[in-house]
């Protein structure tokens, strides 16, 4: 009997400990991060990812097939205009032209023939004619050979840069298949695509933060240049140029987040925005937690303003946890 009083002694000592340490655990003191409002510039922006582009950027084909006999420029070069690229094979059109500017000179020779005898009054008019038809034809026939063979070496159509070259020497090269990718000397431009919810509130002349991958930790500045007026029908989007202001590290090609500073409120009031939960945030004051209302205006990632309900001094909790409640015991981290 002993025993027993002893065994239930016990378990009645666990169990007042257990309740003790459940009675902790409910009601005793939390420890919670806590931060207090900052001040500083809450921003409305529309958000769009975009590629960085040159403002003029064509692809350099042949109009005819042929087999690339000669590269002249490669990636990365800067070229003038008019500077011979690569030349296609033209063996054949160059005996094309040949023949009909001999045809041509032959022609002109019996126009010259046709003319003198009607100036001595051994020829007519009308033969006169047919030999002016003619050598204007043979004329044409000749310039027309000659544009062709011209066709087949590619030249730069004004300074700028190669971005990119397709083809090697002994590639038969179909027709209107790119072999360079050319771009003009003008700076850079972001190409980004708004979605149709938001385009509405973008104008030219509005300001851009922008950041890329390449740089994780700068922010580069941005105006917006120019919006097309028509959307995509697939992707629901417009798109948006954006030039950049200053110095521009980003190179052809790279992607870029842009947000569009649409709306801007300086020394507005700032908390981390993960403090904010349902219109409402939790504030610790003499010790203990309590339950804040709070009218929210712009938000971002990482800051929401706050435009009533909290002051200066407050001190929030900065990731609030659905085990809180109002009154209780709270430490702040260290």
């Amino acid at each position: 009997m002993k025993s027993k009083r002893i065994v239930w002694i016990l378990i009645a000592l666990i169990a007042l400990a257990g309740g003790g340490w459940a009675a902790w655990w409910w009601f005793g003191p939390i420890t919670v991060e806590t931060a207090r409002p900052t001040r500083g510039p809450a921003v409305r922006a529309v958000y769009a990812a975009g590629t960085v582009e040159p403002t003029v950027m064509l692809p350099i084909a042949p109009r005819t097939a042929g087999r690339l006999m000669e590269l002249n420029a490669d990636e990365g070069a800067q070229v003038r205009e008019g500077q011979a690229l690569a030349r296609l094979e033209d063996a054949d059109l160059k005996k094309s032209v040949d023949e009909l500017e001999a045809r041509a000179l032959f022609a002109k020779s019996q126009l010259d023939r046709a003319q003198t005898l009607l100036d001595r009054g051994l020829g007519t008019a009308l033969e006169r004619d047919r030999a002016r038809s003619e050598s204007r034809a043979a004329d044409a026939a000749a310039a027309r050979a000659r544009a062709l063979r011209g066709f087949m070496t590619l030249t730069a159509p004004a300074d700028g840069q190669i971005l990119q070259r397709d083809g090697e020497i002994g590639q038969v090269i179909p027709a209107n298949q790119p072999i360079f990718y050319f771009a003009r000397r003008a700076p850079l431009r972001i190409e980004a695509e708004v979605d149709e919810e938001d385009i509405l509130l973008v104008q030219p002349g509005q300001r851009v933060l922008i950041r890329a991958p390449a740089l994780p930790e700068r922010v580069l500045d941005g105006q917006v240049a120019e919006i097309t007026p028509k959307g995509n029908p697939v992707t629901r989007g417009y798109r948006v140029y954006i030039d950049f202001l200053g110095e521009i590290p980003l190179r052809i090609g790279m992607t870029a987040e842009t947000n569009i500073v649409v709306e801007q409120r300086d020394h507005a009031l700032l908390v981390p925005a993960t403090a904010v939960r349902e219109g409402q945030v939790w504030i610790v004051r003499d010790g203990r937690l309590h339950r804040q209302p709070v009218r929210t205006g712009f938000s971002s990632e990482t800051r929401t303003e706050i435009l009533s309900g909290l002051s200066d001094n407050d001190s929030l909790v900065v990731s609030p946890t659905t085990g809180l409640t109002e009154g209780r015991q709270a430490r702040t981290a260290p």
